[in-house]
């Protein structure tokens, strides 16, 4: 389980094709901290620690993985945005995150607020993947409020810190975002769905 509040960027450093999955080795100042086996959310994907050598880390994404979040189109000096796992009895200061990545959506506009800045998202319909206004979702594994929410669409409002420490300060029109919906919102859809089908 995950929060959804970002500690640090990594720094990707070397990607490796091995069969469908990717090996992807970033750089970080968490790397000392970390241990084999040990879980940790990339742009909100949670993905297990199989190599540490000095600063840096190694983790493997499988095929499943890259066809379901935006991994796939990691380039050597992209950022990542990283969380450890929760640890049992800590605050939960953003939301309950699984780090299972629903689907990739895509910036469609970006408004600077002058003093902090607003993202507007497209994604996918579907019955289990909803948005409501003043509800939870991560987008890129940081945990956010929804301000405005349509059939497939939504944004939200950045302040100065989130910016300045995740990805947020790259991201354009166009750029291809994880999301993870509230997970009870997704057990809501789930449940209805049992009753209308």
């Amino acid at each position: 389980m995950f929060t959804g509040i970002i500690e640090t960027l990594g720094t990707v450093q070397h990607l490796e094709n091995d069969q469908t999955n990717l090996n992807i080795t970033l750089k970080t100042p968490l790397a000392q901290e970390l241990k084999i086996d040990q879980s940790l959310a990339h742009n909100g994907v949670c993905l297990t620690v199989v190599a540490i050598e000095g600063d840096s880390y190694t983790v493997t994404a499988i095929e499943e993985t890259l066809r379901r979040s935006n991994l796939g189109d990691l380039k050597k000096g992209n950022k990542v945005n990283l969380e450890r796992a929760m640890a049992l009895g800590a605050r939960l200061d953003g939301h309950i995150v699984q780090g299972h990545v629903d689907q990739v959506a895509e910036c469609t506009q970006v408004e600077d607020l002058g003093g902090s800045w607003k993202y507007h998202f497209k994604y996918d319909m579907h019955p289990s993947r909803i948005t409501i206004e003043k509800g939870s979702i991560t987008v890129d594994g940081v945990s956010l409020t929804v301000v405005d929410s349509g059939p497939g669409s939504f944004s939200v409002a950045i302040i100065p810190y989130t910016y300045d420490h995740t990805r947020f300060k790259e991201y354009k029109v166009g750029s291809r975002v994880n999301l993870e919906f509230d997970m009870i919102g997704k057990y809501v859809a789930r449940l209805m769905e049992g009753y209308t089908s």
